[in-house]
């Protein structure tokens, strides 16, 4: 089951714009280390659950990880081979809207090495570029 919000205001949504950087979210509020979004686009919360699994794959039931990022948005679909017209389609799955800067995971509790081999792998699950940030302050 894809991560998808227990209820919302409304069931559809409009596809809006995803311009600018992100303004919150952007720093590391939780952890050590991070894994920082380059570029924009949405994120499913099938994206989401992958990364997740393999960066607690990789710990091995060590650490900390905090998820930062949540699909609020659903995206509609309509059947495949109908005609135009007759509204909008049925909501398919819901995406988080991710802007360069937004810090999308951080880890806390693991040695840096080990931080950033979870977040390479993670990376690779992930449908744009991230690079791996850590905590001012944190020496290792």
């Amino acid at each position: 089951m894809a991560l998808a919000p227990a209820r919302t205001k409304y069931r559809k949504a409009q596809k809006g714009s995803l311009a600018g950087n992100a303004k919150r979210g952007n720093t590391i509020a939780f952890g050590e280390f991070g894994l920082q979004s380059l570029t924009r686009g949405p994120m499913t919360g099938q994206q989401i659950e992958a990364a997740r699994v393999t960066i607690s794959r990789h710990l091995k039931r060590k650490g900390k990880l905090w998820i930062r990022v949540f699909p609020h948005k659903p995206v509609t679909k309509k059947p495949a081979e109908v005609r135009m017209g007759s509204g909008k389609g049925a909501v398919e799955y819901y995406v988080a809207q991710i802007k360069p800067g937004a810090v999308l995971f951080e880890l806390a509790g693991v040695s840096l090495t080990i931080a950033k081999e979870a977040f390479r792998l993670a990376d690779a699950k992930l449908p744009f570029h991230c690079r791996f940030i850590v905590r001012e302050g944190t020496t290792e």
